[in-house]
């Protein structure tokens, strides 16, 4: 049974408690989801629409640049996700990187998923996809490959289009909060 992390500060000593110390066989989602906390991520939305039309949208913190030639991200996909059908038949989808004041909009999708939108001004895209109005950044999104990814699927977008404001602060999701980042003086 292979333990992943070792209790032991720099003295090599435990660390009096704190923390988890878990094998492989035996991590609990719950911890494995708080230690994923730990980590501090950009929020995002990321849109497409149905077949039918509408558009819809949800919260999304598992964003990833996978290349620069060509221009690939990824983004992960709960295979639970209300609108996990609609996001694999659209064949394309728009990531929008929200700005620190826009926690209320990140909430709305968290919330109300594929409505949001319908109480949410917002743009459409060269390639269809809603827009989140002021993003920080956007990036519109042609489908270039989904693989497994255990209980969520990996989305691979090609960039076709891009917008971003170099001057904006983005909204980070840390340990279960919205926090923002400061610039160094």
């Amino acid at each position: 049974m292979a333990s992943i992390w070792p209790q032991q500060d720099a003295t090599g000593g435990g660390t009096g408690g704190r923390g988890y110390n878990m094998s492989i066989e035996s991590i609990d989602p719950r911890a494995f989801r708080d230690a994923m906390g730990c980590f501090a991520s950009a929020v995002t939305i990321v849109s497409t629409t149905t077949k039918q039309g509408q558009a819809i949208g949800m919260t999304v913190n598992s964003f990833n640049s996978v290349s620069l030639d060509p221009p690939l991200i990824l983004f992960c996909l709960g295979r639970e996700a209300t609108n996990y059908e609609h996001f694999l038949a659209a064949g394309r989808f728009a990531v929008n990187i929200l700005r620190r004041d826009q926690d209320q909009i990140s909430t709305g999708f968290a919330r109300a998923g594929a409505n949001f939108f319908q109480t949410l001004a917002h743009k459409v895209s060269s390639m269809g996809n809603p827009l989140v109005p002021n993003a920080l950044a956007i990036f519109d999104c042609q489908t270039e490959a989904i693989h497994d990814g255990g209980d969520h699927v990996i989305l691979i977008g090609r960039v076709n289009e891009l917008r971003h404001d170099p001057d904006g602060d983005p909204l980070v999701y840390y340990r279960g909060r919205y926090s923002g980042v400061s610039p160094e003086t």
